[in-house]
């Protein structure tokens, strides 16, 4: 059987994502949290994610159903930026 999804946690804080980079599987699921006090978004720049504004203390997930590399950004902070590779 295949192996079940996982679950990442993904920490935004000091105005970066606390992994620029990560490796996952398809199916598994990332859930990014806003530890700053000011607002961020993770925004696909190909696909991918794609959250509304984040503030203080609130969470974004994704399920990763496709098998490629994904980068996003913050829309207000475009020096944060971040990358997940997907593989099968």
């Amino acid at each position: 059987p295949p192996p079940a999804p996982v679950l990442h946690n993904m920490n935004i804080q000091n105005f970066a994502f606390s992994q620029s980079a990560i490796t996952v599987k398809k199916g598994d699921t990332i859930v990014w949290t806003n530890n700053d006090s000011a607002p961020h978004t993770v925004t696909g720049s190909n696909g991918g994610p794609n959250s509304s504004t984040m503030n203080q203390g609130q969470t974004y997930s994704f399920t990763f159903s496709n098998a490629g590399r994904f980068t996003y950004h913050c829309n207000f902070h475009p020096s944060m930026t971040g990358t997940v590779t997907v593989t099968e």
